[in-house]
């Protein structure tokens, strides 16, 4: 694969993996509203839920690709949905009062992923767009690819964390404001998937 095209793989993936989607709007909301310590499940639940994922593409592309219209037909309306709920409770939701509620679970955090359409497409699209024209459709070749794209994705997913725990103590404050401008976002990546 040429350098330039290597270097525009990199950069796609970076844009894609730090700006908004579901799993990094749930894993910032999960540390300002739980914190770090009881967010690891959901946290660990995305993280493997995005390996899992793109494992999945990288089998789609080598094998299936005839029937992906389809199923991107189908996942397209269940993470519309999925994540619309998701839109509402973090909009009704609240600081944790040490009420341990188990809302930062791995399954959901796991689960985000496999309806999370944002992500089909981040990887089906950089093995298309940049690999398989130089590299070949080897499940060699693009495993090694998408496991960079999930790398890529949960050290993205880590920042936000991180920029929750930042701003842990304003959320405290202010959380209304925020879990309803997080909200909106989210809202914002359904219309996305519908339109």
């Amino acid at each position: 694969m040429p350098g330039y095209v290597m270097g525009n793989f990199i950069v796609y993936c970076l844009i894609n993996a730090f700006t908004p989607g579901p799993g990094n709007i749930l894993a910032l909301n999960t540390v300002t509203n739980y914190g770090w310590k009881k967010g690891i499940p959901l946290f660990v639940g995305i993280f493997s839920g995005y390996y899992v994922v793109q494992l999945i593409c990288a089998g789609v592309v080598f094998g299936i690709s005839a029937l992906l219209p389809q199923v991107l037909g189908i996942m397209k309306y269940v993470g519309a949905a999925y994540i619309l709920w998701l839109a509402i409770h973090i909009a009704m939701s609240r600081p944790d009062q040490g009420c341990g509620e188990k809302s930062a679970s791995f399954w959901k955090g796991f689960i985000l992923q496999f309806v999370n359409v944002k992500i089909y497409l981040f990887g089906i699209t950089a093995l298309t767009g940049y690999v398989t024209n130089y590299c070949g459709t080897s499940l060699m070749v693009l495993i090694p690819f998408e496991l960079a794209i999930a790398t890529i994705g949960t050290v993205a997913t880590s920042a936000w964390i991180g920029m929750g725990m930042a701003i842990q103590k304003i959320y405290l404050k202010h959380y209304r404001i925020i879990n309803i401008v997080l909200a909106a976002t989210l809202l914002e990546c359904v219309y996305s998937i519908l339109k």
